[in-house]
C-alpha cells in the first residue's frame, strides 16, 4: 500500500510544505523510521532525532518553523494526525469471516443482524440481540436478554453477563466482564448475607474497554459508561457506578460503588475513588491519587487523601525534608531545656 505525501496531507487535513509526490509505504517513530516512511515530532524533547531520521517525511505542530530537508505535514494536533495516517496502513480490526463458526453455541431466540461474526466456542444465550457488523471472537460469552448495538467488537473470552446493554462501535478486548454481581452484603448473626444484585450494565456507543477490567452491575438501577469514554487494562468498576461522556480512565483504577463521575474526567494510572461520591465535569486525579470526598467541576487533585494538586505538592515537598525538620525540632528541644536549667 503506498500514498503520495500530498495524498497524506490531504486525507489526515494537514497542509503540505515541500514536495507532494514523495511516496510513503508506511509509518515508524523518528529514530526508527526507514526512507518510504512517514514519522512524526508531537514534543520538542525529541528534536534532536529530527537531523538524524532517515524517514522521508515528518508530521511537525503548525506553528513549529525548522529549516529540514524534508518534506512536512504541518498540522494542529501531529500526535492525532499521525493515528490517522497509521490507519491508512493498519486499519484498525482486520475483517473475520461473517457467519456462525460451526463450535459456537447460539441458541434460536437469538436475533443476529446482518454480517455478523460468531467466533469458535462462543456462546450467545437466548433471546440475545446482536446488531449489524459485529465481530464476536473466540471463548467469548454472552449471557440472556443482552442487547448489543452495531459494529460491536469482542475480542476473544469476553464475558457479558445477562440482560446487559452495549451500544454501537464499541471496543471490548479481552478478558473483560461486564455485569458480574456488584459486591454487596448485609452483615447479620455473624455473617455476611449476599445482598441481590437485580440492576444491569449500561455502555454507551464508541467506548472502548481495555483487557481484563470487571464492571459490576448495578444492586438496583444501572451501571453506567458514557459515550465516547475510553478504559485501559485492569480498571474496576463498583456496582451502580456512573461515568460520563468523553472520560479516560487508565490502568488499574478503581472506582467503588454509587459513584458518579461527570463530562471529560480524567483518572490516572492507580488512582482509587470511594464510593458514593461525585466528580465533576473535566475533573484530573493525578496516579495513584485517592479520593475520599466529592470533587468540584475542573479540579486536579492528587496525592493521598486527594487534595488539590498545588496544595499536595506543597505537602510532598515538605514531607522530603521530615528528617531534617525532626532534627531541627530536637535541637531546639535541647536548647529550650538548657535555656530553663540556666534560668
Amino acid at each position: 500500500m503506498s500514498y503520495t505525501l500530498a495524498e497524506i496531507a490531504d486525507k489526515i487535513g494537514g497542509r503540505l510544505k515541500g514536495d507532494g509526490k514523495v511516496q510513503i509505504q508506511g509509518v515508524a517513530g523518528l529514530e526508527e523510521a526507514q526512507p518510504g516512511e512517514i514519522s512524526f515530532l508531537a514534543s520538542s524533547k525529541y528534536h534532536q532525532f529530527l537531523s538524524s531520521t532517515k524517514a522521508s517525511a515528518v508530521i511537525l505542530p503548525e506553528n513549529e518553523e525548522l529549516d529540514l530537508q524534508l518534506p512536512v505535514i504541518l498540522h494542529t494536533n501531529p500526535y492525532f494526525a499521525f493515528a490517522c495516517a497509521v490507519k491508512l496502513f493498519h486499519p484498525e480490526k482486520p475483517d473475520y469471516p461473517v457467519g456462525i463458526h460451526p463450535t459456537a453455541t447460539v441458541e434460536k431466540s437469538v436475533r443476529l443482524g446482518k454480517n455478523v461474526c460468531v467466533g469458535p466456542y462462543t456462546v450467545i444465550e437466548g433471546k440475545a440481540e446482536i446488531g449489524d457488523d459485529c465481530t464476536i471472537l473466540a471463548g467469548c460469552f454472552i449471557g440472556e436478554s443482552t442487547k448489543i448495538g452495531k459494529e460491536v467488537f469482542l475480542y476473544p473470552k469476553v464475558t457479558v453477563y445477562r440482560n446487559c446493554r452495549i451500544g454501537s462501535r464499541v471496543i471490548i478486548h479481552s478478558g473483560v466482564v461486564i455485569g458480574s454481581d456488584g459486591f454487596g452484603f448485609a452483615f447479620e448473626k455473624g455473617k455476611h448475607h449476599k445482598i441481590p444484585q437485580i440492576g444491569t450494565v449500561i455502555i454507551e456507543d464508541e467506548v472502548e474497554i481495555g483487557a481484563n477490567c470487571t464492571i459490576d452491575r448495578a444492586a438496583l438501577g444501572a451501571t453506567k459508561i458514557g459515550r465516547g469514554t475510553k478504559l485501559d487494562n485492569l480498571v474496576h468498576l463498583g456496582h451502580s457506578v456512573e461515568v460520563g461522556e468523553n472520560s479516560i480512565l487508565v490502568a488499574q483504577v478503581g472506582i467503588g460503588g454509587s459513584t458518579k463521575l461527570g463530562k471529560y474526567v480524567t483518572l490516572a494510572g492507580q488512582a482509587g475513588l470511594v464510593g458514593h461520591i461525585t466528580l465533576g465535569d473535566c475533573v484530573t486525579v493525578g496516579a495513584q491519587g485517592g479520593v475520599t470526598k466529592s470533587i468540584p467541576t475542573g479540579t486536579t487533585v492528587s496525592g493521598y487523601p486527594a487534595r488539590e494538586h498545588k496544595k499536595a505538592k506543597k505537602i510532598e515537598a515538605h514531607l522530603s525534608h521530615l528528617p531534617e525538620y525532626v532534627r531541627r525540632i530536637k535541637e531546639l528541644e535541647k536548647e529550650v531545656r538548657r535555656l530553663k536549667e540556666n534560668h
